[in-house]
């Protein structure tokens, strides 16, 4: 078998088996197939696309290329939530110990960001002490004794994935629907769960800019899901402005605290009550989504998703006394007002813009290895379809430095006012 006649294949928009698949992704991961080659066959698959059983093979293949973890240990089903992420997005961590509040088995594999802010990984490590990097077995463990965990990848998770993201990231093939399907679904399979929620952004700040992308992107990581015979479903949800308030790593721990304190901003409620209830639905704890959210309001209710993450920080080194004191999170040195020049209405924000301006502070990373500030970030005061006056704040700035006329400057931009706008609806479609 040769990669050449591979590429032809795919250049020609012929479908490939799965032997020609598997020798593509065991000759990549072994170093057999240069760099060019895989480039080559990135790009074919860019432009004539996949077929559902090509991409099915194509994540069975890097599902295979490394470890994938044994959870049987684990008593129960196994649930997991993924997002494609967005700037606010700190779902996972109210979600993850509500769930296992309500007795869902909860093990999530979680990364850190690059671009905008931080990812799960980087939030968490603004609790003081919080230990994002457990063994195997300690991460099993964990989720046994309290029902979840929150960790980066063990073991040797799906290495073929990172070699090609790699890749894709320098050859302009990021947003192929068959690539990015079978590396997300790829990872989450290696991770041994048995259900599995995807929250698919779409909007401006979303990878999925229109809703029509997000639908094929969720289609197509439904149809993985099923063909490995775990249960699957997909929600598209807005990403046209940032999830609640906080954007910023020690910020968004704050408000996940608001959240489980049942408080906090009433988008980041409600998106953290579905997911979780499709979970305990996955999790065979509840018949319906009624049933399911009243689990859930009740568990947020009486305080023990609260304690729920508490035993989470502790079982991970943390300083699990910020749940009670937020203020012992790291605490930004200045905070700049940002003021409205204008009386109106919210009709829309610049969401990229919001979180590349987190990022410049500190609180993302522009290129691999940079340095995440945990203290600094951005709070927003408004959203789209509150009224606004002149002078009014529409956002503070929190930063090392006493002045950043450049970021005040971004915010501003990125805060749009007009007349008359109305809030955007948070869920826009369920794939099952």
């Amino acid at each position: 078998m040769r990669m050449v006649d591979i590429i032809q294949a795919k250049r020609d928009g012929l479908a490939l088996t799965k032997e020609q698949i598997d020798f593509v992704i065991t000759g990549y991961t072994r170093g057999d197939i240069p760099d060019y080659q895989m480039s080559a066959l990135l790009m074919a698959i860019y432009f004539k696309d996949m077929t559902p059983v090509e991409i099915g093979y194509l994540t069975d293949a890097m599902l295979h290329s490394g470890d994938v973890l044994d959870l049987s240990a684990i008593p129960g089903i196994k649930v997991d939530k993924h997002s494609t992420g967005g700037v606010g997005d700190k779902i996972s961590i109210p979600l993850a110990p509500l769930v296992a509040a309500a007795g869902a088995k909860n093990p999530m594999i979680s990364g850190r960001g690059l671009g905008h802010t931080g990812g799960t990984l980087d939030k968490l490590e603004a609790i003081p002490g919080f230990d994002v990097d457990l063994s195997e077995a300690d991460f099993i463990n964990e989720v046994t004794q309290i029902g979840t965990a929150i960790t980066s990848a063990t073991g040797n998770l799906a290495p073929a994935d990172k070699k090609i993201y790699a890749l894709r990231d320098v050859t302009a093939t990021v947003e192929a629907i068959p690539l990015i399907s079978s590396s997300i679904m790829s990872k989450k399979l290696a991770s041994g769960t048995d259900g599995l929620v995807l929250d698919v952004k779409t909007g401006n700040g979303a990878f999925m800019k229109t809703e029509a992308r997000a639908a094929a992107l969720a289609q197509a990581l439904v149809r993985i899901g099923h063909l490995a015979g775990i249960k699957i479903i997909a929600l598209i949800t807005d990403m046209s402005q940032p999830l609640g308030y906080a954007i910023g790593n020690a910020l968004e721990i704050a408000e996940s605290i608001d959240i489980l304190n049942n408080q906090g901003p009433a988008d980041v409620r409600e998106l953290t009550l579905t997911l979780g209830s499709y979970m305990l639905m996955q999790a065979e704890l509840a018949d319906d989504l009624s049933g399911a959210r009243h689990i859930l309001e009740t568990r947020l209710a009486d305080g023990s998703a609260l304690a729920k993450f508490k035993e989470m920080i502790i079982a991970q080194d943390g300083d699990a006394s910020v749940v009670d004191d937020p203020t012992k999170l790291p605490q930004a040195k200045h905070a700049i007002q940002v003021l409205s020049g204008q009386a109106g209405v919210v009709t829309g924000m610049d969401t990229d813009q919001l979180g590349i301006a987190s990022m410049i502070l500190g609180g993302g990373r522009q290129k691999k290895g940079d340095v995440v500030d945990p203290a600094v970030g951005l709070m927003l005061h408004k959203k789209i379809g509150d009224s606004v006056a002149n002078g009014e704040l529409l956002a503070t700035i929190y930063a090392e430095e006493p002045q950043r006329q450049d970021v005040v400057d971004m915010v501003t931009g990125a805060i749009h006012i007009g007349d008359a706008a109305s809030a955007p609806e948070l869920i826009h479609q369920v794939i099952e």
